[in-house]
């Protein structure tokens, strides 16, 4: 299951993390975002151990969002070694996900 990431533990989970850390940027009034969140919580499942998949709901955690430049949600962050790696931004397929993931591996 996709980890819930907040503003105060984003340093921890996704900065400094050693394992690839995709982050979901989503709120829970966006229509697109419910039609990636069940995707968002596949990747989880299936990179389990391998990689961090997270969920920062932007109402609630701005801070993050505002430093990473997210304008327009869902958009997905790819992390490694703290630095943003990958983005998407909109719906994509699971696959997209998958990849960009699979490829820091």
């Amino acid at each position: 299951m996709a980890l819930t990431i907040t503003d105060a533990t984003f340093e921890e989970v996704v900065l400094k993390s050693s394992q690839p850390v995709l982050v979901d940027f989503w709120a829970a009034w966006c229509g697109p975002c419910r039609m990636v969140g069940p995707v968002i919580e596949e990747i989880a499942v299936e990179f389990e151990g391998k990689a961090v998949v997270g969920k920062v709901d932007v109402d609630a955690n701005q801070e993050f969002a505002a430093k990473y430049g997210v304008r327009n949600i869902p958009t997905v962050l790819v992390f490694q070694n703290g630095e943003v790696v990958g983005r998407q931004v909109g719906v994509a397929p699971k696959q997209t996900y998958a990849d960009s993931l699979t490829a820091l591996l």
